[in-house]
C-alpha cells in the first residue's frame, strides 16, 4: 500500500508539474509576442469577432491606400494645371497689354493716291516696305511659341509610366505636336488672307473642335494633334473606390476646352504665316500685289481692322480659358476633399477594428510578466519538493 500511495502521490506531483510547465510555456509565449495565442482557435468564443474584425481591417486598408494613390495623382494634376492657368494668366497678361494699333512693322508706310482723282490727294496707306515685326509684337509672337512648347510638355505629365491627362489610357501619349496643326492653320490662314473665308468664319473655324457640328472646316482634336483615344472620346474616366458603396471620378483630360483652345490659340500666334498685319511692297511702290501678303482688307486700315478682331478674339480664347481651368481646380479640390473625409472615416473605423481586437488578442504584458515571475517560484518549488521525496526512504529514519 505504501508503494503504491508513493506512486500515487509521484505521478500527482509529475502531473502537476507538467501543467505548470505548460503554463510556464504558454506565459512565456505571450510575453515574447503579447498575443494571447497564435491560433484563432485559441480564442474560444471570441474567435468569430477576431476574424471579422481582421477581415474589415484588411477591406480598410484596400480603400485607404486606394485613397492615397489616387490623391498622389490629383495632387500631381492640380500642382500641373495650376502651372498651366499661371502660364495663361501670364500670357493673357501679354496679349491685353499688347497696342493694337499700327502694323507693328519695322518698315515705312506706302501711300497710295488713286489716279482717278488727280486733284485729290488720298494719302491713303496700303502697306509696309519691310515684314519684320518690331519688338512689340515679336515678343508676343515668341511668348506663344515658348509657351505653346511648355504647355505641351504639361499635359504629357507622368507619374511613373502613366499619363495623368490621358483618362483610363494612361499608357498612350496624350498630345502630340506632330504638325498637323500647323499645316491646318496654314491652310485656314491664306484662305482668310486670301480673301476664300471672312475673320468671323476663321475664328469660327479655330474654335469650333466638331467637323461633324455644321463646320467642316472645324480644328478637330486629332488635328489639334490629340491621341485618337481622347480625340474619339474614348479614352475612359478614372475612379476611385474608396469604400464599399463608392466611387468618385478624378478624371482631367488634356483635351478639355480650356486646355484645347487655349493650345489653339498659342497656335495660331506663333504661326509663322499669320503676320505681316499689312502688306509688304519691298521696293516702296504700291502695284496692287504685295511681295508679302498681310491680313485681308483692301488696304493698311482694313487690314489692321481684320487683324485686331482676330487678335481680340485670341485674347478671350486666353481669359476664358484661365476661368475654365478654375472649373478644373475646383472639381479636382472637391474630389479631394470627399477622399479625405472618406479616409478620415476609415481611419477612425480602423483605430475601433484594431482596438477590438487588441481586446481580444492581446495580453498585458504586465500583468504577464507578474504571473510568469510567479509561476516560476512555483515550478521552482514543485521541482524541489519532488526531488526530496523521491529521497524519502525507511533508511533515512534508521
Amino acid at each position: 500500500m505504501t508503494g503504491v500511495s508513493t506512486l500515487g502521490q509521484l505521478l500527482r506531483q509529475i502531473d502537476g508539474i507538467s501543467k505548470q510547465q505548460a503554463t510556464f510555456a504558454t506565459l512565456s509565449e505571450q510575453l515574447a509576442t503579447g498575443k494571447k495565442t497564435q491560433k484563432f482557435s485559441g480564442l474560444n468564443t471570441d474567435a468569430l469577432t477576431s476574424v471579422r474584425a481582421h477581415t474589415e481591417l484588411s477591406s480598410i486598408d484596400v480603400y485607404i491606400n486606394n485613397i492615397i494613390r489616387a490623391n498622389t495623382t490629383i495632387a500631381l494634376s492640380l500642382g500641373t494645371v495650376e502651372e498651366f492657368q499661371a502660364q495663361t494668366g501670364e500670357f493673357a497678361n501679354t496679349l491685353t497689354n499688347f497696342v493694337q494699333q499700327g502694323s507693328h512693322q519695322t518698315g515705312d508706310d506706302i501711300y497710295y493716291d488713286d489716279p482717278a482723282t488727280p486733284d485729290i490727294v488720298e494719302s491713303i496707306i496700303v502697306g509696309n516696305t519691310s515684314a519684320n515685326l518690331d519688338p512689340e509684337i515679336q515678343s508676343v509672337v515668341n511668348h506663344a511659341n515658348n509657351l505653346f512648347d511648355f504647355l505641351g510638355e504639361l499635359l504629357n505629365t507622368k507619374q511613373a509610366d502613366q499619363f495623368i491627362f490621358a483618362g483610363a489610357d494612361g499608357l498612350t501619349q496624350p498630345f502630340t505636336d506632330n504638325g498637323t496643326l500647323d499645316s491646318a492653320l496654314n491652310t485656314l490662314i491664306q484662305q482668310w488672307k486670301d480673301g476664300t473665308i471672312t475673320t468671323d468664319e476663321f475664328i469660327a473655324d479655330i474654335t469650333d473642335r466638331d467637323a461633324f457640328s455644321g463646320n467642316p472646316d472645324a480644328l478637330t482634336d486629332t488635328v489639334v494633334g490629340y491621341s485618337s483615344s481622347l480625340s474619339s472620346d474614348n479614352a475612359g474616366r478614372v475612379f476611385v473606390r474608396a469604400d464599399e458603396n463608392s466611387e468618385f471620378e478624378y478624371t482631367t483630360l488634356a483635351n478639355e476646352d480650356s486646355f484645347r483652345n487655349l493650345i489653339v490659340a498659342l497656335a495660331v500666334i506663333k504661326n509663322e504665316n499669320l503676320t505681316p498685319i499689312t502688306d509688304v511692297y519691298t521696293n516702296g511702290v504700291y502695284t496692287g500685289t504685295p511681295d508679302v501678303q498681310g491680313a485681308p482688307g483692301a488696304n493698311s486700315s482694313e487690314q489692321e481692322d481684320n487683324f485686331y478682331q482676330l487678335f481680340n478674339e485670341l485674347v478671350g480664347v486666353a481669359v476664358d480659358s484661365i476661368d475654365g481651368i478654375d472649373t478644373i481646380r475646383f472639381r479636382s479640390e472637391t474630389v479631394r476633399v470627399q477622399l479625405n473625409e472618406t479616409q478620415l472615416a476609415h481611419t477612425d473605423q480602423k483605430n475601433l477594428l484594431q482596438n477590438t481586437i487588441s481586446q481580444i488578442e492581446e495580453v498585458d504584458v504586465n500583468d504577464v510578466a507578474v504571473r510568469l515571475s510567479v509561476l516560476q517560484t512555483q515550478l521552482e518549488a514543485s521541482y524541489r519538493v519532488t526531488a526530496i521525496s523521491q529521497q524519502l526512504s525507511l533508511v533515512n529514519f534508521i
